[in-house]
């Protein structure tokens, strides 16, 4: 490691792996929904996962696909049972994509909905929605009053 990347400041994905990343959400994507899994519990939740995201390492050589099940239940189960598979998967996408070499896949729950949820949630408190509507806050004396 050079000494210039400890005082570089961290920066986003770069264009390639942003491009490697969706080629494998699309391929394991396609990989899910085909099916031929011989775990019948691997074909089980692959029939009901949805792969939302693919980020992959600056030296592509590992990813973490995250994934979310449909209803959104179950989620440790179905990665616990996709990190199994980890190895099946890494040789289909061996033979979908032409990539020099497949990164190691790692399987993640996706949690960007919950979180999204959260935010609305907050957003759709009576407080927060009086400021963000721009109305004047009661009065202190008013709130205890019981208005």
């Amino acid at each position: 490691m050079n000494r210039r990347s400890f005082n570089r400041p961290q920066r986003g994905p770069t264009q390639r792996q942003l491009r490697v990343g969706e080629e494998l959400r699309h391929a394991l994507a396609r990989i899910l929904a085909r099916g031929g899994m011989r775990d019948p519990t691997v074909a089980e939740w692959a029939a009901r996962l949805t792969v939302t995201e693919v980020r992959v390492s600056p030296d592509l050589k590992n990813a973490t696909v995250f994934v979310v099940p449909l209803g959104g239940t179950g989620i440790d189960a179905a990665v616990a049972v996709l990190n199994h598979a980890a190895g099946f998967f890494r040789a289909r996408l061996a033979q979908e994509i032409a990539l020099r070499s497949v990164p190691r896949i790692t399987f993640a729950p996706d949690l960007s909905f919950d979180q999204a949820d959260r935010v609305h949630d907050i957003l759709n408190r009576p407080r927060v929605r009086r400021d963000l509507d721009g109305t004047a806050a009661p009065a202190p004396e008013e709130e205890t009053n019981g208005r």
